[in-house]
């Protein structure tokens, strides 16, 4: 596809047209090893090797990144007073447009998705597609077996919403593991609320057939491919 080189740069990363016009003005980019000072060049993208301070472009039309996230930060593009997920990004992996699809509260860790890709995040988070949740809750006291019904019943909340159906399995000691297929605010923490019992911390472990890859640390981030990213909307393998 060919390209002008302004816009190009910009869609690769946070840069504003206006400043990657600057950068390719200012000898900061070479196109095929050799610099570059033309706005307007029109540029092949996907033959042509383009690098902005040495670090090459590759075009991707939509990105996705996995995101183990941290307590203490909030899952949106801007805050006034909180820290965002955004701010967690490297400065390779940033570009215009990028946003979390979904949301984790503040205090709630795991598996959090970001992307620019509008219509993926839509399909994730429509009601109508089930995408299970799967989530690690640990709670005040130890729970019972009969959590499992509950869950499987579907729960009704203290404002009298109907949550659907989903999975609930005692992992021993305070901690259990959860599913479900809805995105209710604080849902899980009002489900559980809802049998008598007050989550503590809370950890999504799954997203589809995707999990959290545990080779992550807290605030680390990775590129996801395509094949990784379309993980969503599969079932997970039977053998987890």
């Amino acid at each position: 596809m060919k390209e002008r080189l302004d816009k190009f740069i910009s869609s690769q990363t946070a840069l504003s047209r206006r400043d990657a016009g600057k950068a390719i003005r200012d000898k900061h980019v070479s196109v095929n090893g050799a610099p570059c000072r033309a706005v307007d060049t029109k540029i092949d993208t996907d033959a042509d090797a383009v690098t902005l301070d040495g670090r090459p472009l590759t075009y991707r039309r939509y990105v996705y990144y996995m995101l183990y996230k941290p307590e203490g930060v909030v899952s949106a593009t801007e805050d006034r007073t909180e820290k965002t997920v955004l701010e967690l990004l490297p400065a390779a992996y940033r570009r215009d447009g990028i946003f979390p699809a979904g949301r984790l509260d503040k205090d709630t860790t795991g598996l959090l998705i970001l992307t620019d890709d509008g219509d993926y995040a839509h399909r994730m988070l429509s009601p109508k597609k089930h995408v299970e949740k799967t989530y690690v809750a640990t709670l005040d006291r130890e729970p019972d077996a009969s959590i499992t019904d509950a869950f499987r019943k579907g729960i009704t909340l203290s404002d009298g919403a109907v949550c659907k159906p989903g999975q609930a399995v005692c992992l021993g000691g305070c901690r259990a593991e959860v599913t479900i297929s809805e995105g209710k605010y604080h849902q899980v923490k009002r489900m559980f609320a809802a049998l008598g019992y007050k989550v503590t911390a809370l950890e999504r472990v799954r997203i589809g057939g995707l999990f959290l890859d545990r080779s992550l640390k807290k605030g680390d981030i990775r590129p996801l491919t395509e094949e990784e990213a379309a993980l969503v909307f599969a079932d997970p393998p039977t053998d987890n």
